[in-house]
């Protein structure tokens, strides 16, 4: 399935310039525009999802395995002294492209990058409601 008005849909079908790493039979990935770090590249399913909701569950694991390759790749071809794996899924989280997608972002000592919140204590009550919720 593909979606004629999405960007990585018309990267996978070759209508749409992208700098193409990897591929294989359920995914591809291709170096991002607007890289956070040296590397930084963007792992996606053949097939239109819109997003981690969407996904189907094979497509899915495809993208975590070649995730991995691509952050082996980064420490050992670029030096990465690690990798931060990032999916955005909704525009609560960020998400511009409605296209499933993981961000592969080598890191590297004093890269400047940031978490996007600073880890704190949570209050034990909250933690207990919200799991009990997701249980």
């Amino acid at each position: 399935m593909t979606a004629p008005s999405c960007v990585f849909c018309r990267i996978v079908a070759g209508t749409a310039p992208a700098t193409v790493v990897d591929e294989d039979e359920r995914t591809l990935a291709f170096m991002d525009i607007n890289p956070g770090t040296r590397g930084h590249a963007l792992v996606i399913p053949k097939a239109h999802a819109e997003d981690l909701y969407a996904v189907d569950p094979q497509d899915l694991a495809a993208c975590a395995v070649a995730a991995q390759r691509l952050a082996l790749r980064a420490r050992d071809g670029l030096g990465a002294a690690g990798v931060n794996l990032l999916n955005a899924c909704r525009p609560a989280a960020w998400q511009t492209v409605f296209h499933f997608h993981v961000h592969v972002v080598p890191r590297y000592h004093g890269d400047g990058l940031v978490l996007p919140w600073r880890p704190r204590p949570g209050d034990p009550a909250v933690i207990a409601e919200a799991a009990a919720a997701l249980r």
